[in-house]
């Protein structure tokens, strides 16, 4: 999977494009990239973009990284994304309005461990 599989999602292409002319997408920004990131893009490749972010060091991205990967995080879905947006000023979400927007479940194709990995969760929820 590549950086243009990433950019199937608005919000990703939003994130990248973000990262790319160096802005500040904020922590929660950085950590919904990371979520969704790594499962398109090698470790390096991801850091790489995180490092673009001129409020991210080497030491916070790796540890980002290393946070995101340890713990196993599921790409968040679209109501997060929403609250996460609300803690910082960088808009995560470019189109709030639109209830389609952001939900990377509908824009992107996971692994299917992925989706294995909520079914689980779920399951042991209810």
């Amino acid at each position: 999977m590549t950086v243009q599989d990433l950019r199937k999602s608005d919000m990703m292409a939003h994130l990248l494009d973000s990262l790319e002319a160096g802005e500040n997408i904020g922590h929660y920004g950085r950590l919904v990239f990371a979520m969704v990131a790594r499962h398109f893009l090698s470790k390096e490749e991801m850091l790489e973009y995180l490092l673009k972010d001129k409020d991210c060091n080497e030491e916070e991205a790796k540890s980002l990284y290393q946070q995101v990967e340890g713990k196993d995080y599921n790409p968040p879905k679209r109501d997060r994304v929403l609250e996460w947006q609300q803690e910082q000023e960088f808009p995560i979400c470019p189109n709030p309005d639109d209830p389609d927007a952001c939900n990377v479940y509908r824009d992107l194709e996971f692994p299917q461990h992925v989706y294995e990995h909520i079914s689980s969760y779920y399951a042991h929820k209810g």
